[in-house]
């Protein structure tokens, strides 16, 4: 994965449309650099969605607006003499996110009319990411930790805030330097908004800390955010556009769903022939196969689908293959 994006790199997007979700990674110059997941009827940040207002918060220019489909959103900058009832298109400016105990609805901006947008559009949609790709990224997602030279980074989200804990033995300065470039690469990659924390060894001389100020600076240097200098416990605080839930913050909020959408790739993916497609998975992965997501498993590839249960498969490792009987 590269680690940063030259300002004037060909950069492009690249969907790939599966069973319950649709992926997309943005490469620089052939290396990957983010990935975004988006569910069905999941609204996406610039989105231009026409809409009702619902209510008009009083001595404001906020309010409540609703699609035709039913959702809400939160909006702002509403114009002055609009009231309750009354059409306004708005475009997304935040997703819809799920916490634990709570949901955040989406958040919106009244805009002129104008014509829907697609998700990602100018993206090249592709029949699918090259081996490993996506596996990476995802992997990485559902473990919470990347490694880097002499440590680990370990990826926690909590509602105030995603933790980056850099864990590792030796000099704290030169297991901090070593883990920047790592760190900027895997926010891009997660796709991460809104407070981030970064926890740093203690770093005694102030000389040392400044080193690492300056090589995150660097290494952020293109990524739009503001950021406290490390205080004497080594701790960072990053904060930047959260536009909607990110890969680690659906494996937070979604693990099996998470899990059940990638054993059906892994079983669209099976290779071989036959015209049987054996899809074994943890049992907890029952629930969230929805019969119609294996019904269009079953008409992508062209087989009879079995779906077998084994506790002792880990949710995150499903088992396909294809059978001659």
């Amino acid at each position: 994965m590269a680690d940063s994006r030259p300002e004037d790199a060909p950069s492009n997007w690249y969907v790939e449309h599966g069973i319950g979700e649709a992926r997309a990674l943005l490469t620089v110059d052939g290396q990957i650099q983010a990935a975004k997941v988006l569910w069905p009827g999941e609204l996406f940040a610039g989105q231009k969605l026409d809409t009702k207002l619902t209510s008009k918060h009083v001595g404001t220019r906020r309010g409540v607006v609703t699609t035709n489909a039913g959702q809400q959103l939160l909006v702002d900058h509403l114009p002055a003499t609009i009231t309750e009832g009354e059409n306004l298109a708005v475009t997304v400016t935040r997703a819809a996110i799920a916490e634990k105990g709570r949901w955040k609805r989406a958040q919106a901006r009244a805009c002129e009319p104008g014509r829907p947008t697609e998700w990602l559009e100018g993206s090249h949609r592709v029949a699918g990411f090259a081996s490993g790709c996506w596996e990476e990224i995802w992997h990485a997602a559902a473990t919470g930790e990347v490694p880097f030279v002499g440590g680990t980074l370990v990826f926690s989200v909590t509602p105030a805030m995603t933790l980056i804990d850099v864990d590792g033995e030796g000099d704290g300065k030169a297991l901090s330097l070593s883990a920047v470039p790592v760190i900027a690469t895997w926010l891009r990659a997660f796709d991460l908004g809104g407070n981030i924390g970064i926890d740093f060894p203690s770093i005694g001389p102030k000389a040392d800390r400044r080193a690492v100020d300056q090589a995150l600076n660097a290494a952020l240097s293109d990524w739009p955010h503001e950021r406290t200098s490390m205080n004497g416990f080594g701790f960072v605080q990053i904060v930047s556009r959260l536009e909607g839930p990110s890969v680690l913050h659906r494996f937070a909020t979604s693990r099996v769903g998470m899990c059940a959408r990638f054993a059906l790739r892994a079983a669209e993916q099976a290779q071989g022939t036959g015209p049987i497609l054996l899809l074994r998975v943890h049992p907890a992965l029952k629930a969230k196969l929805k019969p119609e997501w294996l019904e269009q498993l079953a008409r992508r590839t062209g087989r009879k689908v079995r779906l077998e249960f084994n506790p002792a498969l880990a949710l995150e490792t499903p088992s396909a293959q294809i059978l001659l009987s």
